[in-house]
């Protein structure tokens, strides 16, 4: 068994007095790609969103490089390596171009000048997007919008993506990219989705989220 990047103990959550996840745990091995299935409503965006920092669970422990996340300073430190890509681009995306969202997160670290200048452009060329450079972010299509979602989340440098329905709302063209990005990408991944013949594809296990448990699918 590889090293884990991140782990999740007995994670239950509840909305009010409705019990959403029951005991859920997980082992996220560096360098692997988890699929992450189930139907509406079974709790998988909550799931990463406990994974973010952004929900606190009623019980259970993060583990982040074999050490528990607690305060909003640890969670911070998780966010520094692993990138959260939204079900919904217009979401991530609020600056005026496509330069500007992608050189955001890097900006906010401090790259400055030709050095976030490189960082943006070895983004496009990576995703194949350059000529969105100058682009409105407003008035792009569904697909360019979720590539360059990707990409400001990418210009982070992670080590790890969590996806949430990356397909979500995309043609076959776009679907098809974002796939061969996905596959090409050597970063660590959770990928949200309901379309499993694409999960069979891009990860190497599968888990299905239904009635608060988790199940391995033998893929």
């Amino acid at each position: 068994m590889g090293e884990s990047l991140v782990e999740l103990r007995d994670i239950e959550f509840s909305y009010g007095d409705r019990p959403i996840l029951k005991g859920i745990s997980l082992i996220l091995l560096k360098g692997e790609k988890i699929g992450l299935t189930g139907p509406v409503g079974a709790g998988k965006t909550t799931l990463a969103e406990i994974v973010m920092g952004f929900v606190k669970p009623t019980r259970g422990k993060v583990i982040f490089k074999g050490r528990e996340m607690v305060s909003e300073e640890d969670f911070h430190e998780l966010r520094r390596a692993i990138g959260y890509v939204f079900q919904d681009a217009d979401d991530q995306l609020f600056c005026p171009t496509v330069f500007e969202d992608i050189a955001f997160g890097p900006l906010n670290l401090g790259l400055r000048g030709r050095d976030l200048e490189d960082r943006v452009n070895a983004i496009l060329s990576l995703l194949n997007i350059s000529y969105l450079k100058d682009r409105v972010t407003y008035k792009l299509s569904g697909g360019e919008k979720r590539l360059v979602s990707i990409g400001a989340v990418l210009a982070m440098e992670p080590e790890g993506l969590i996806l949430d329905e990356p397909l979500n709302g995309l043609d076959e063209r776009f679907s098809a990219r974002v796939e061969e990005i996905i596959m090409g990408l050597n970063k660590t991944m959770i990928i949200i989705s309901h379309d499993l013949s694409f999960l069979r594809r891009v990860a190497r296990r599968i888990f299905k989220l239904e009635g608060g448990r988790l199940e391995e699918l033998h893929i």
